[in-house]
């Protein structure tokens, strides 16, 4: 598993190079075989959602994407392996103890069964995302798309 979970905020300089398809094609060759990419993306207007997500699943055949528990940004799971649809229950049985009490310290629920629900239930398709400014490119180096917010908020 690659975990990615970049300081917001999403605009900041540089921080395209986290979700851009060259990014995503280096840590394709660091997965071993049915190993999972998790990323966060603390929001971002339509652009720079559409533009995440048309690299992810431009880079990964297998995408799943839920929005966060407190509503700020949106969790991405890729794989070039199909990814488990597992239970909450399933994964909260598969945790160790320090890992359960570690989901839940900071809540909102109490349990890692309701944490994984409150996760779960929020399941979007990654065309969702894309459909927000479904014109706009996908991520790249040389296409910084969180970077340009401003020109974009001034109707540039």
């Amino acid at each position: 598993m690659i975990t990615i979970d970049p300081p917001p905020p999403v605009e900041a300089a540089g921080s395209s190079l986290l979700y851009s398809k060259e990014f995503y094609a280096i840590a394709k060759r660091r997965l071993r075989p049915g190993g999972i990419l998790a990323q966060w993306l603390p929001n971002g207007d339509p652009a720079v959602q559409a533009a995440v997500a048309k690299a992810i699943r431009e880079s990964f055949p297998q995408v799943r994407v839920f929005v966060s528990i407190e509503g700020w940004g949106f969790h991405f799971l890729a794989s070039e392996s199909p990814i488990p649809n597992r239970s909450a229950l399933e994964l909260a049985q598969r945790l160790p103890v320090n890992a359960s009490t570690d989901l839940t310290e900071w809540g909102p629920y109490s349990t890692a069964e309701e944490q994984f629900n409150g996760v779960l239930k929020n399941e979007i398709r990654v065309e969702d995302l894309i459909r927000k400014a479904p014109s706009v490119p996908a991520m790249t180096d040389d296409r910084a798309i969180n970077e340009y917010y401003l020109l974009r908020s001034i109707g540039r």
